[in-house]
C-alpha cells in the first residue's frame, strides 16, 4: 500500500493523511496533505495512479493525449530530483523529499509550501502580485539561461505544436491555421534559449504572506523554449484584453528589466541586451502560438480576446513581411 511505503521513506510509522488538497487533471490521481507526528512537519503527496477508464472535460481523451500525460508526470519527477534544489531564492520552487515510480504509479514526495509560509493563492491578481510572478520568471529563465535541459521535454509549453496534431486538425481553415508551422519554427529557432515552466498560469503559483514572494508548481510541461512563451500565457491567465493592453508596456519593461538583472548575476558573460532583442520580436509568436492551441483545442475559449488577436495578426504580419 501506498501509505505503508510513504512511512518507510519519511521514516515515520504514525504517518497520516490529512486531506485530499485537489484531483489531478481527467481523475490520473491526487495531490494530498500528510502529517508526520514524528518529524512534526506537513508534507504533500503528488500521487499519480492512471484510471482505467479516462475522461477529459473536453473530449481529448486520446491516445496520444494519454501518453503525452504520462510523459509530463515523468518530466516532473526529473525536474523535482535533479533542477529544484538548483533554483535560488528568487525562483523558488517547492524542496523534493523523495520519489517513487512503478509500473502502476508514480509518486511524488515534496515539502507543504502551505506551512513553508506560501500558503496564499490568488484568483483575481492585483498588479503587485503579476510582478511578483513576473519576477519569478524573469529570475527562472535568466538562471535556466542556455540549459540543456537533459531528462526534460526538448520542447516546453504543453501547447506546442509537435504535440497537438489533432487540435491542428480541428481548426477551422484561416491564415493562423496555414501558417501554424511556420510560427512553431519562429519559436523553436530563436538563438537564445532556456527552460520554459510550461504551464505558467496564476494558479501554479503560490505566494508569501505579503504577497512580495511566490513558488512555482506543477513543473509536468517544462522544458527548452523562449521566455515570452511563459511570460505571454502567464498574462493571458491574469489579465482581460482592456487590462492587457492597459498595462502592456508596464508589464514587459518589467519583465526584460528583471531578466536583464538575472542575466548579468548568473552569466556574467551573456549579452543580455542580445537576448532581450531577440525575445521581445518573439512575444507575438508567443500569443500566437498559444492561440492557435486554442482554436483547434475550445475555440470559444474565454481568453481567446482582442489582445490576443492583435499579438497574432502582428505575427503573421511578420510571417507575410519575411516571404
Amino acid at each position: 500500500m501506498l501509505i505503508n511505503q510513504l512511512k518507510t521513506i519519511i521514516n515515520d510509522p504514525n504517518l497520516e493523511k490529512v486531506e485530499t488538497v485537489q484531483m489531478l487533471w481527467s481523475d490520473y490521481g491526487e495531490i494530498a496533505r500528510y502529517f508526520s507526528p514524528l518529524n512534526n512537519k506537513h508534507f504533500i503527496i503528488k500521487h499519480i495512479d492512471v484510471p482505467e477508464d479516462i475522461e477529459h472535460p473536453r473530449g481529448w481523451n486520446t491516445p496520444l493525449s494519454h501518453q503525452r500525460k504520462l510523459n509530463s508526470y515523468q518530466i516532473e519527477k526529473s525536474f523535482y530530483q535533479d533542477y529544484a534544489n538548483l533554483c535560488p531564492e528568487a525562483c523558488k520552487v517547492a524542496t523534493p523529499i523523495a520519489s517513487l515510480v512503478s509500473d502502476e504509479q508514480l509518486v511524488i514526495v515534496m515539502e507543504d509550501l502551505d506551512y513553508a509560509g506560501y500558503f496564499n493563492r490568488v484568483v483575481d491578481a492585483d498588479m503587485k502580485q503579476i510582478k511578483s510572478v513576473i519576477h519569478w520568471l524573469a529570475n527562472f529563465h535568466g538562471y535556466f539561461f542556455n540549459h540543456d535541459g537533459q531528462g526534460l521535454w526538448q520542447q516546453g509549453c504543453y501547447w506546442h505544436l509537435g504535440t497537438r496534431p489533432d487540435e491542428l486538425k480541428a481548426m477551422a481553415a484561416g491564415r493562423l491555421k496555414d501558417n501554424a508551422s511556420a510560427i512553431d519554427q519562429k519559436l523553436n529557432d530563436a538563438k537564445y534559449k532556456t527552460l520554459v515552466h510550461g504551464d505558467a498560469k496564476l494558479a501554479n503559483f503560490c505566494f508569501s504572506q505579503d504577497f512580495n514572494k511566490v513558488v512555482g508548481v506543477d513543473f509536468q510541461y517544462i522544458g527548452s523554449g523562449v521566455g515570452v512563451q511563459d511570460l505571454a500565457y502567464f498574462l493571458g491567465s491574469c489579465l482581460d484584453s482592456k487590462d492587457l493592453h492597459l498595462h502592456h508596456n508596464e508589464l514587459l519593461e518589467e519583465y526584460f528589466s528583471t531578466l536583464k538583472l538575472a542575466l548579468k548575476r548568473y552569466h556574467r558573460g551573456v549579452r543580455a541586451q542580445q537576448v532581450i532583442n531577440e525575445w521581445q520580436g518573439l512575444y507575438a509568436f508567443a500569443w500566437a502560438d498559444f492561440y492557435r492551441f486554442l482554436q483547434g483545442w475550445s475555440p470559444s475559449h474565454f481568453k481567446i480576446n482582442a489582445y490576443m488577436h492583435k499579438q497574432t495578426d502582428l505575427a503573421l504580419a511578420q510571417l507575410q513581411k519575411a516571404k
